[in-house]
């Protein structure tokens, strides 16, 4: 609705990208800079995601365990049959994989704890603000925001709007960048309009007006 509340979300979700990431991998997946990477990530989780509507969390984790499983065991008994044919002493099939570094270092803790807090902060004082009117005219915009997300609510459970949330994450950055100059100027006007009539909301309602800083 009001041009601060969309700011505010759209930091909110940056510091999640930044603290789900610990450089820019992220990123390129969504602008899918690597076709074939963020095609298998994109394809992954809406899977995941389908399964989820049609299965139990519990049923879907125990199925991929098992999925996993049968893969990893079905290839270390060929690789031992393999051997054992070959009369060859190649070692275990992933000993790459299991001599490899996984634990979290204390620096890497430490980071995403301060990007944790840092997100759960500014949420707090966001809605702090929010809810004991600070600003009014924002406050009605988030009382707005709320009436409307009643109707989406009714409209569409939770897992749908989070495939929704997946398909535009994976689709509207790769529009905004082809398609940015219109984009913008469509935003601009949109923005100059919204500001317009706040402006005359402000004017008309007592107290709602913002003091000059």
């Amino acid at each position: 609705m009001g041009n601060q509340i969309i700011s505010s979300t759209v930091n909110h979700l940056l510091c999640f990208v930044l603290i789900t990431s610990s450089n820019w991998a992220s990123i390129d997946l969504l602008y899918w800079r690597n076709v074939k990477q963020s095609g298998a990530v994109f394809s992954s989780v809406l899977l995941l995601l389908f399964s989820l509507t049609q299965f139990s969390v519990v049923s879907v984790g125990a199925y991929l365990a098992l999925a996993a499983l049968s893969a990893t065991i079905s290839f270390r008994i060929y690789k031992s049959v393999l051997q054992a044919v070959q009369k060859t002493d190649e070692g275990h099939p992933f000993k790459g994989y299991l001599e490899m570094e996984i634990a979290l270092s204390q620096d890497q803790i430490s980071k995403y704890a301060d990007k944790i807090l840092l997100y759960t902060n500014t949420c707090m004082k966001e809605l702090r603000r929010l809810f004991l009117v600070q600003d009014l005219v924002d406050s009605l915009k988030f009382a707005v925001l709320m009436w409307l997300l009643t109707y989406v609510g009714a409209l569409f459970n939770g897992l749908t709007l989070l495939i929704l949330a997946v398909v535009s994450m994976f689709t509207l950055p790769v529009v905004y960048e082809k398609h940015q100059a219109q984009i913008d100027q469509y935003v601009g006007l949109i923005r100059t309009h919204v500001n317009s009539v706040v402006g005359k909301i402000q004017a008309k309602i007592p107290g709602a007006k913002r003091k000059e800083e």
